[in-house]
């Protein structure tokens, strides 16, 4: 992708991200979106099919970097050391989530917030995946993995109610009340 269409993504995004931070998804219309970016409407649709479409592709924008292999040292956050630490790149991941929580809750707020928790839950079976794979395990490890990564996803929509709470307050929750972590046949 060349510069022009990158800069004209980015302006979609921005555009789309100031909306659901006043709207919610399904009262934002296509229109609004392209007048945000100042672009046309064939300059849109040549680069997202549908507004269910652009969500995808920011969904996927977001979890590139959110689920990155190398955590970097960030202006809220500073990981960089912590590598193979399951509860530092859960805390991490949370990090990101409350930098993008005005958005993040209008999308969970209406109809199409499964497209949301769906790419979430593909990227976080990543993160587990991994860590699940090392262990000697007596229960099916698709029953696991699906447990724990949907508990995880329930946890940060609970998160999104409640948001007095930190990302380290949140990750604590979740390793401490989650009993397949911390069992002795099943530790992180």
């Amino acid at each position: 992708m060349d510069r022009r269409q990158q800069k004209t993504r980015q302006a979609v995004f921005r555009a789309f991200t100031n909306l659901l931070e006043r709207k919610s998804y399904s009262n934002i219309s296509v229109q609004e979106i392209i007048d945000g970016a100042n672009i046309g409407r064939s300059t849109f649709y040549a680069h997202f099919e549908t507004k269910d479409d652009l969500l995808k592709s920011l969904c996927e924008e977001i979890f590139h970097h959110v689920f990155s292999d190398n955590l970097k040292k960030e202006t809220t956050h500073d990981f960089s050391a912590c590598h193979d630490d399951i509860k530092s790149e859960i805390t991490h991941i949370l990090y990101h989530i409350q930098g993008s929580k005005k958005y993040i809750k209008s999308i969970l707020s209406c109809e199409s917030g499964y497209i949301f928790m769906e790419y979430f839950k593909e990227y976080l079976c990543k993160v587990f995946d991994n860590k699940l794979r090392m262990q000697e395990l007596k229960i099916p490890f698709e029953y696991i993995l699906n447990h724990i990564v949907c508990d995880f996803t329930e946890t940060v929509r609970w998160w999104m109610k409640n948001e007095k709470y930190s990302p380290e307050d949140i990750s604590s929750f979740f390793f401490n009340t989650n009993p397949l972590a911390f069992n002795k046949e099943f530790q992180f």
